[in-house]
C-alpha cells in the first residue's frame, strides 16, 4: 500500500506532488504561529502540492479491520468543510523500510522478558524478501545499533545483545532520529517506525509538535507499543520478579499516583493519535505478542484516501475523516491523520 507526506505513508505517481503535514498544535501555539507571519494573497500547500493524501485504517467495535469500503463510504472535512473524496488502489508488493526504536533506559530492562518473541514476530517482514530493518536503541542517548539490512540474522543478533541503559528515556529524540533515517530511504518504500517504549518522555530535546511534523514530512507511519513503569512495578512486585526494587511495604497509593501521572503525559499515544498511527499498551508477554501480530497484519490494511483542497488558507488545517451515517458507522473507528499545513506563496 502507499503512504504520503500528508498521512504517515504513501506513494503517489511520480509526477504527483505531495503535501506536508504539520501537527495538530494546541490553540495557543497555533495563534502564536499565525500571528507571527503575514498572510499573503495566495496560498499553497507546503511542498507545493494541491493534493492531500490520507491513509486510513478502519476498525469495527471488536477492533477488527474493516475491508471492502469505497470512496462513497468516507467523509473528509477540512476545517469543517466537506471535501470530494478519492480512494486509490494500493500497489502490490510494496517494499518496506522499518526502524525499530526500542527503549533500554530507566526500567525498560524489566520489560525485556516480555519482548522475547520480538525477533520471531519480525519474520513475516523478512519473509517478503524486500524488507529493510534498522534498529535504534535509546536511553538518554540515541544509538543506531543496526543499519538498514535485509539480513534477519543481523537484527536477531543485535536484539540478543540488548542491555539495560541509563536513567533516561528520550522518546521524542528517538522518534526524530528514527524518522531522519526513514527520510533517506527511497520514496517508493513503505516507511514504518515501530516504537517500543514507556509512556512518558524523560530528557528529550525534540518537541512533540516537531516529532509529529517529521513523521508527516517523511511519509512515515508510526506504531507504538508501550509499557507503564508504574503498572509494571506493581505486577513485577506481585510476581517477585523485581527484588532489587522491593521495599518492606508496597506503597500502592504512590504507584497508583505515578501511573495516573504517566498516563496524563503519554507521549507515544499522543504522537500516534496526531499522526493517525496506532498505539497499544502491554503489561504481559502474551499481550505484547498479540499486539505485534496486529502490527504486521495492519501494515497493508489501510485505505489510501485523498482530496484536493480548494483555496486553502495558510496555516494549520484540521482534518476529520469519518464514515458516512450508516448502519455500522457509529460502531466503527477511523484512524487517520488529523491535520496538514498550508503556507502562503512568497
Amino acid at each position: 500500500m502507499r503512504w504520503t507526506k500528508c498521512c504517515r505513508t504513501a506513494d503517489r505517481k511520480k509526477n504527483a506532488r505531495r503535501a506536508n503535514l504539520r501537527p495538530a498544535i494546541v490553540p495557543f501555539i497555533l495563534l502564536a504561529l499565525l500571528s507571527g507571519r503575514a498572510i499573503p494573497q495566495e496560498t499553497t500547500l507546503r511542498a507545493q502540492s494541491n493534493v492531500v493524501l490520507i491513509p486510513a485504517l478502519v476498525k469495527d467495535a471488536q477492533g477488527e479491520v474493516v475491508y471492502g469500503l469505497t470512496a462513497k463510504d468516507f467523509v473528509i472535512e477540512d476545517d469543517g468543510v466537506e471535501q470530494s473524496v478519492r480512494l486509490d488502489e494500493a500497489p502490490e508488493g510494496q517494499p518496506i523500510s522499518l526502524v525499530l526504536a526500542i527503549q533500554k533506559g530507566r526500567r525498560a530492562a524489566y520489560e525485556f522478558p516480555r519482548m522475547q518473541g520480538l525477533k520471531s514476530m519480525l519474520d513475516p517482514l523478512f519473509s517478503l524478501g524486500t524488507a529493510r530493518v534498522a534498529v535504534v536503541e535509546f536511553d538518554s542517548q540515541i544509538v543506531l545499533t543496526q543499519e538498514f539490512t535485509k539480513e534477519e540474522n543481523l537484527v536477531d543478533f543485535d536484539l540478543a545483545k540488548l542491555e539495560p541503559g541509563d536513567g533516561g528515556a528520550a522518546i521524542l529524540d528517538a522518534v526524530g532520529y528514527s524518522v531522519g533515517l526513514l527520510k533517506k530511504e527511497p520514496e517508493d518504500r513503505l516507511r514504518i517506525l515501530l516504537l517500543i517504549s514507556e509512556t512518558r518522555d524523560h530528557g528529550s530535546k525534540v518537541k512533540i509538535e516537531d516529532a509529529v511534523a517529521d513523521i508527516g514530512d517523511s511519509n512515515s507511519l508510526m506504531y507504538a507499543l508501550s509499557f507503564s513503569p508504574a503498572l509494571s512495578n506493581i505486577l513485577d512486585t506481585g510476581r517477585g520478579n523485581n527484588k532489587s526494587e522491593m521495599h518492606p511495604t508496597l506503597d500502592i497509593m504512590d504507584l497508583m499516583y505515578r501511573t495516573a501521572q504517566a498516563m496524563k503525559k503519554n507521549v507515544p499515544s499522543t504522537v500516534a493519535a496526531m499522526t493517525g498511527g496506532e498505539y497499544e499498551l502491554f503489561a504481559t508477554k502474551k499481550k505484547f505478542e498479540v499486539q505485534m501480530n496486529d502490527f504486521t497484519n495492519h501494515l497493508h490494511s489501510r485505505y489510501l484516501l485523498s482530496f484536493a483542497p480548494k483555496e486553502p488558507h495558510p496555516g494549520l488545517h484540521q482534518i476529520r475523516v469519518r464514515l458516512k451515517e450508516a448502519k455500522d458507522a457509529k460502531d466503527s473507528t477511523v484512524m487517520a491523520r488529523t491535520s496538514y499545513w498550508a503556507e502562503g506563496n512568497k
